[in-house]
């Protein structure tokens, strides 16, 4: 068994390793062609990128591409590019856009993994006749009893298992994270160093890849023209307190950049001397309303996902019981197993326990209120730090 767990002696193993053009992929590339294995890279061309070639800090941008194909070179792999825009477009883009006119917030990131990265690109590396697929991500891939587990990075700081929370049991049984186990990106940089990488010192990515300025709402205004349809600001308590240009310009547990403001009153009505700051509490599509209100009304602790993807076998077991026999209890999770759920990427993660129920579907109660539990996020459900799976925050329960 040779170090990616593959029964082969590393010369005869094939390895498809998705290079982004960024410092961890080409790591990752690097260090498996140093190791004798039969390497070959893949880029992916998502977006336009040759509108995109002076943009920095994006997965798909043409200089990404351009970077990729320079580190292949220096390594003497071989290198294809793959033109998957409308791929992306249909699953990814289309998505993006339809999800924010939903009054809901996507994740474009995790859809693209999901749809296109660790589902089309995973079954082009299978008709290369390959191995195995490995990425640049910062998760820790671990044989137990037999099964492939998903657990969270050795570093923290760098860990991306939220992201991926939708890999299922015959993708993880494919893929291989070969930096997981990394203390810091800092020995992800010594690593390219020492293979001569151009890109060793490469800034991280951190645009969404078709979105280069952060201006996501004219992305969607040009995907679906009429996006920017005006309504009202109604506070929680009824009153309407002025208008906006748009609801696909503001997420729930937003403060900023509300341009209103709303006043404490008296029980007599009249005003109070001191503003209470105002968040986006709800999004109301139907209505083209934009729900606000004090932090409080933030606050909740109980509520549904929807399509959920469980690598747990038993969180999967439980959910076929519960889709097979409608009229039985739902099989809720011990509180004894120290779940927690993180509820956004930068969450730091809250004790919860989870029921599942019909539909794909599972209701999460969180051991305390959590504020801005947002409805097209995912929420990712952990026991220690073992990734178990997770679902989409839905917006009613």
């Amino acid at each position: 068994m040779n170090s990616l767990n593959v029964n082969k002696s590393p010369a005869d193993t094939r390895v498809v390793v998705a290079m982004s053009g960024g410092v961890d992929s080409s790591a990752v590339a690097a260090l498996l062609q140093e190791q004798g294995y039969d390497v070959i890279g893949i880029t992916l061309q998502l977006y336009d990128h040759g509108a995109m070639v002076n943009k920095k800090g994006a997965c798909c941008a043409g200089q990404d591409i351009h970077d990729a194909r320079r580190v292949a070179e220096t390594l003497g792999i071989p290198h294809y590019v793959l033109n998957y825009e409308n791929r992306f477009k249909e699953s990814v883009m289309d998505d993006f856009a339809d999800t924010y006119l939903a009054g809901e917030t996507p994740i474009p990131c995790i859809k693209c993994n999901q749809s296109v990265k660790f589902k089309d690109l995973l079954q082009t590396a299978r008709d290369l006749g390959a191995d195995c697929m490995a990425t640049g991500h910062y998760v820790q891939r671990k044989i137990e009893n037999g099964k492939a587990q998903m657990y969270r990075a050795a570093d923290p700081s760098r860990d991306q298992s939220y992201f991926l929370f939708a890999t299922t049991p015959e993708q993880l049984d494919f893929l291989r994270f070969p930096l997981g186990h990394l203390k810091s990106k800092d020995e992800t940089r010594q690593l390219a160093a020492r293979f001569g990488l151009t890109v060793a010192d490469k800034p991280d990515s951190q645009d969404i890849c078709f979105v280069p300025t952060g201006g996501y709402a004219k992305v969607i205004e040009k995907l679906r023209p009429g996006a920017l349809e005006p309504g009202e600001f109604i506070h929680v308590d009824g009153r309407a307190l002025g208008r906006h240009d748009g609801i696909i310009n503001y997420t729930v547990g937003q403060r900023r950049g509300l341009g209103i403001g709303s006043s404490r009153r008296s029980s007599e009505g009249a005003k109070a001397d001191n503003e209470e700051p105002l968040y986006v509490i709800k999004l109301d599509a139907a209505k083209k309303q934009v729900i606000v209100g004090p932090r409080e009304a933030l606050m909740r602790r109980e509520f549904v996902v929807r399509s959920t993807s469980w690598l747990d076998e038993k969180m999967r077991r439980w959910e076929d019981e519960k889709k097979n026999n409608s009229t039985s209890s739902y099989p809720l999770i011990p509180s004894s197993s120290h779940l927690t759920v993180k509820l956004r990427s930068a969450h730091a993660g809250a004790a919860a326990t989870i029921e599942t129920l019909e539909n794909g579907r599972a209701r999460v109660t969180l051991a305390e209120p959590q504020a801005a539990v947002s409805p097209g996020q995912a929420c990712v459900v952990y026991d220690g730090d073992r990734l178990l799976g997770g679902g989409w925050i839905a917006g009613e329960n």
